[in-house]
């Protein structure tokens, strides 16, 4: 068995509840959160090298379906990560990409933000066997502060 990363993800291979918590505005002093829940289900693809997590998210004034697209580039000893929304289903966002160390996954990709440039971080948290956590975070380039705007935390089905 090779332990290079590439069965990092496999603690989220299954059905899952999703506790989700979203800041209203981001980059925006906003102290204003919205929660609501949700459903994943993740499943292994490419051999083993990636993996495909499909959501639904339960957001009040409207649900809706979104696709985590994972996959590990053994040469480079990393993950890419991918999200595509529903809603717009022909925007694939930029990846993010980074690895784990221990328990935590971070990622990180640069993008922009009504014409600003941002850094964008993922946290993946390994729980246990039952729970997971992930956590995403934007900061203007050039500040040193996170701004966590989202946060999900995974409760096993099967």
């Amino acid at each position: 068995m090779t332990n290079d990363g590439r069965d990092d993800f496999d603690f989220l291979i299954g059905e899952w509840t999703v506790q989700h918590r979203r800041l209203n505005e981001r980059l925006a002093g906003c102290q204003d959160w919205t929660e609501f829940t949700g459903r994943s289900q993740t499943a292994k693809i490419l051999s083993g090298l990636g993996n495909l997590e499909d959501n639904y998210l339960d957001l009040p004034g409207g649900g809706y379906c979104a696709v985590a697209l994972r996959s590990f580039d053994a040469a480079q000893n990393h993950w890419s990560i991918w999200w595509l929304d529903g809603r717009s289903p022909s925007e694939l966002d930029k990846p993010v990409v980074g690895q784990f160390k221990g328990d935590v996954g971070e990622f990180y990709a640069e993008d922009t933000l009504e014409g600003r440039k941002i850094q964008i971080r993922f946290l993946w948290k390994k729980r246990g066997p039952n729970d997971a956590q992930w956590e995403q975070a934007f900061r203007e380039s050039g500040t040193q502060d996170w701004e966590t705007n989202w946060t999900m935390v995974f409760h096993r089905i099967r």
